[in-house]
């Protein structure tokens, strides 16, 4: 029988703090409390979707009760009670979804279950997701459980909203940020399944993926599914972006080349070209706004250093920003943030872009003559 396909998400899901990439203040606050024996009676673990909240929570149970815990507070995944939770046969860790469980009901079940202590192990633990939720009588029902639990009981919320949890449940909680991963972590980390895999890869394939994520490594990890269930053993640049429907980033820089060339025809045409090719205007406008971004970026010494992008295309924009004045980015910049916010009131898309277009191709001509008019106020 041939084995069934595991999604990304699960197969390479950390056993423990140390895989868990781009949360190293976390992780290592959870070691140390761990280490010490310093545990709050709850937690709440807060931040964007797929950044590995529960993936910490679950890591922080299992250590909790681990028998051969290192002194840097990871679990050892050898003894009886890790193995236990890596088959999924733990009696001490409990999950509920607080988004499919949220009535005041649920809540006095989990505070009856709260009463019997574990049967093996120090620590009963219950991790809530999407605990914002809950309803306002089931966080009320709560308030007392998770203020004053027995000794043996932690608990561990999640949420992607905190602002919609009420004050009287942040206070009991020892609050955890996560944050969005940088897209080189992605990269980084779809490399490494990649090679895993013996999947071959580009790293403008992956860095387009990664972008696409918006931060969310399980996001990431089902684009990777997605791709390498049709590319099979080869994930390329072109492969990915006709497959995730994105512009390329030639356009952009054969559009940016236009624009400082005064090329209104030129300009218009690759425009025609990409809605021919099935890209809609808004999508145009926005990544042409990302590349004078990146442009801007690149001009200025010490800001280029935050820019996240492949390796063969930094040269390309360092080189064209180089073509162009400080001036025409920013104002160019200025034009295409006013067309991208009236664009849903337009009435003809493709006339509202093509405007831009034309704006752009003589934006250094307005440039010079406001420039000529600000030196004659200043000479008469």
């Amino acid at each position: 029988m041939a084995e069934s396909f595991v999604v990304s998400a699960r197969k390479y899901r950390p056993a423990n703090f140390d895989n868990v990439i781009g949360q190293e203040h976390i992780t290592l606050s959870l070691k140390k409390a761990i280490a010490n024996k310093h545990l709050a009676q709850a937690y709440l673990f807060t931040g964007p979707r797929g950044v590995g909240k529960t993936t910490c929570a679950r890591i922080f149970a299992k250590a909790i009760n681990c028998e051969n815990i290192s002194d840097e507070g990871e679990p050892c995944n050898l003894c009886q009670s890790c193995q236990t939770f890596n088959d999924q046969r733990s009696m001490n860790i409990f999950e509920l979804d607080a988004a499919s469980n949220n009535s005041v009901d649920d809540i006095r079940l989990l505070n009856d279950q709260v009463r019997f202590p574990p049967q093996a192990g120090k620590y009963k633990t219950y991790i809530i997701d999407e605990v914002h939720m809950l309803s306002a009588a089931a966080f009320n029902a709560f308030l007392k459980t998770l203020e004053e639990p027995p000794s043996y009981t932690i608990f561990i919320l999640a949420t992607t909203e905190k602002q919609k949890i009420i004050p009287t449940i942040l206070s009991r909680c020892q609050i955890n940020d996560f944050k969005r991963l940088e897209i080189k972590d992605i990269v980084n980390q779809l490399k490494k399944i990649a090679e895993n895999e013996n999947v071959k890869t580009e790293e403008t394939a992956l860095h387009v993926i990664a972008t696409k994520a918006d931060g969310a490594m399980r996001d990431a990890l089902t684009i990777y599914d997605r791709i390498v269930s049709s590319a099979k053993d080869q994930i390329t640049y072109e492969y990915v972006i006709n497959n995730l429907n994105i512009i390329d980033y030639e356009y952009f820089f054969k559009t940016c080349d236009a624009l400082i060339s005064k090329d209104i025809q030129q300009s218009i045409l690759i425009l025609d070209e990409l809605i021919k090719s099935g890209f809609d205007e808004h999508n145009f406008i926005l990544g042409l706004s990302d590349h004078f971004r990146t442009l801007l970026l690149n001009s200025l010494k010490k800001a280029s250093e935050i820019l996240d992008i492949p390796v063969n295309l930094k040269q390309k924009y360092v080189e064209q920003a180089h073509k162009i004045d400080l001036p025409y980015i920013i104002n160019a910049l200025n034009i295409l943030h006013q067309f991208n916010l009236n664009y849903r009131e337009s009435k003809n898309p493709r006339l509202h872009t093509e405007i831009a277009l034309i704006k752009l191709c003589y934006l250094n001509d307005a440039i010079n003559l406001a420039k000529e008019l600000q030196d004659q106020k200043k000479n008469n």
